[in-house]
């Protein structure tokens, strides 16, 4: 399954709302970006080899090629974009008066 579709999960309006430490937070949103980051690079990864193997005219389909690199390329982008996202919000509470 897509780690982006086990990060995003449908808000539960009925229940009580799990209430954790600060410490808890943290540790499961490192371990969130950690994994996701491992992602990343794996598909970085994957599309590199598929590259060499068909530059070295080993037996691949060019369209297997060019999934993995557009498949590398959104998640990165994907990443980069999501990343942009937590420094603003940073920048804007660090600009909050208290």
């Amino acid at each position: 399954m897509n780690s982006v579709t086990q990060m995003v999960k449908p808000f539960e309006t009925k229940g009580p709302t799990p209430t954790s430490t600060p410490y808890e937070a943290q540790k499961s949103f490192s371990s969130v970006l950690k994994q996701t980051i491992e992602n990343v690079n794996k598909s970085q990864l994957q599309s590199d080899v598929l590259t060499e193997k068909l530059a070295r005219g080993e037996n691949i389909d060019l369209h297997q090629v060019m999934i993995a690199s557009q498949k590398a390329s959104i998640t990165l982008q994907g990443t980069l974009e999501v990343r942009n996202k937590v420094i603003e919000a940073y920048q804007e509470m660090m600009r909050m008066q208290v």
